[in-house]
């Protein structure tokens, strides 16, 4: 039979790795399940300018690096893997287990931070030429289309930091947004149009991406919003960059998300419909969705989850039943959806 944690933390990122810092001085010894992937987004994040503390800025595996090697000082546990199933227990002071594969996890908090990854344009030809031509990193691909022309759809500060990395190797960026305004901040739409080779074109939708010689990416078809003018682009790369999907599909039966997959928690707090789960980061924040906010619910969740412990008596094991075991057999799914919403929609 596993030991059981006092914390398991699923997933990494400025939530994941301050939740780790936290519940580590408070001497919880966590254990960190962080995945493959581990550091989040910021991974895939060139320079991060509005993290309090870097006065010249940091790049973002850099940042994430030093937030894990922090935590780890204090006595917190890695597993670069993923979880791959949970069952979380309905009563207060039940187990909840994990498992990485065929093997068991149990804890009697978690917190919950496996954050959001790139939304899709589900078009034709995105996911076939996924790898050659399309991309959803610029920091990871950029480099492979030195003095080539790309595209970045999006209109938000993602698809400005994407065009505007992108134009310090492409000998052309063109941003295709499907309105003639622009959700991106004003700092960052101006840094954008400040580059000369960086173009703007609106309002437009991508329709299909479409291979040329090669197999790789040719030309984008695009659609004019208003008029329903077809068009065909050139481009030898494009960025998607339209938002983020909450990763909550393993555990989305079993604590209360909204309709878009966000976990819901109550009130101010990180706390779930579960006893003892709590959630944090992009997981909940479908608004601001920065390292800084994603850190402090981090923050939170960590006091949420040691007061907890410090509060909730654990609950007595039957004899002759394996610790845990009890949680399960009171287990039971619950609705994707509260029947009241919670204060966080």
């Amino acid at each position: 039979m596993p030991e059981v944690e006092n914390v398991i933390i699923v997933g990494s990122g400025p939530a994941g790795y301050t939740a780790a810092l936290y519940t580590a001085r408070a001497n919880l010894s966590p254990l960190v399940i962080e995945g493959f992937m581990w550091g989040g987004l910021l991974q895939q994040t060139t320079d991060v300018e509005n993290y309090p503390g870097y006065p010249d800025g940091v790049q973002g595996p850099e940042m994430m690096q030093q937030l894990r090697d922090q935590a780890e000082r204090f006595g917190a546990r890695y597993l670069t893997d993923q979880v791959t199933k949970v069952k979380l227990a309905s009563e207060p002071g039940g187990v909840h287990r994990v498992w990485v594969g065929s093997d068991e996890h149990r804890a009697r908090t978690v917190i919950l931070a496996m954050g959001a990854e790139h939304r899709k344009l589900e078009i034709r030809g995105e996911e076939e030429l996924a790898g050659r031509g399309v991309s959803y990193c610029a920091t990871c691909d950029a480099a492979f289309f030195k003095d080539k022309h790309v595209i970045v759809v999006g209109g938000g500060d993602s698809a400005m930091e994407e065009a505007i990395f992108l134009s310090k190797f492409a000998a052309k960026v063109t941003v295709v947004h499907r309105r003639e305004e622009f959700r991106a901040s004003k700092i960052m739409l101006e840094r954008a149009r400040e580059e000369d080779n960086i173009e703007f074109l609106t309002p437009y939708v991508v329709e299909e991406l479409a291979a040329g010689e090669g197999d790789a990416l040719a030309t984008a078809h695009l659609r004019h919003v208003d008029s329903g003018e077809q068009r065909e682009l050139a481009a030898d790369g494009a960025f998607v960059a339209i938002g983020h999907v909450p990763q909550s599909e393993i555990v989305r039966d079993q604590v209360h998300s909204d309709e878009d997959g966000y976990v819901l928690t109550e009130g101010k707090s990180t706390r779930t419909n579960r006893p003892g789960v709590f959630a944090a980061g992009d997981l909940v924040d479908r608004t601001y969705r920065q390292a800084v906010t994603a850190a402090g619910s981090g923050c939170v969740a960590a006091l949420d989850a040691e007061w907890y412990l410090r509060d909730t008596p654990e609950v007595p094991t039957p004899e002759g039943m394996p610790q845990g075991d009890l949680a399960e057999a009171q287990w039971e799914p619950v609705a994707a959806r509260s029947a009241e919403p919670s204060a966080a929609e």
